[in-house]
């Protein structure tokens, strides 16, 4: 990789990371065309659970209508972002985040450790999320949240409680260690 393609390479990755930050504000400012300006036009926006599902710039924009509906305030804040620049298609890289979300949501304070499985694409107007799926550790009223991780089904942020997307759901907690057992 010669210089150029070394300082595109930083370029590229600071870029994404002003997205992934962008993402957070304008989510929290309810800032729809900003919101709308993140995602390039043929993106998916959708959820490990399978609750959230979009395709295309409209359909994204009406999930997050839908979402906001029943949303108050909130704040979220990503953590570690993990981006790979493809080295035969520098127009493009993958990405995974880590955060934590709290949320009025349903007239109750609720928090959410998450995690974002991203594609990013540089467009003519930069950097945008081609692809958004975010999963759960944990989605939970406030109340629930000591000791919350002793139980698998963390995703509450539903009628139904849902088991949390990971890390039991990944290779390495395929045999739970002696001693982890969920309650």
């Amino acid at each position: 990789m010669d210089l150029a393609q070394r300082i595109d390479r930083i370029e590229a990755e600071a870029a994404i990371r002003r997205l992934v930050a962008a993402y957070c504000f304008t989510i929290d400012d309810r800032d729809l065309p900003a919101i709308a300006a993140l995602f390039a036009s043929d993106a998916r926006v959708a959820s490990e659970d399978g609750v959230m599902e979009a395709r295309g710039i409209d359909a994204i924009m009406a999930q997050y209508h839908r979402r906001f509906a029943v949303l108050g305030p909130g704040a979220h804040y990503m953590h570690d972002v993990l981006i790979d620049v493809d080295d035969a298609d520098p127009d493009r890289a993958t990405g995974r985040v880590s955060g934590h979300a709290e949320l009025w949501r349903c007239d109750r304070m609720m928090v959410a450790a998450l995690r974002y499985r991203d594609v990013y694409v540089r467009t003519p107007a930069g950097w945008r999320f081609g692809e958004r799926v975010i999963g759960f550790l944990y989605y939970v009223d406030a109340a629930d949240y000591p000791g919350i991780l002793g139980h698998r089904d963390r995703n509450r942020a539903y009628d139904t409680p849902l088991p949390a997307d990971f890390p039991e759901a990944l290779p390495g907690w395929a045999a739970p260690a002696e001693g982890a057992a969920h309650g």
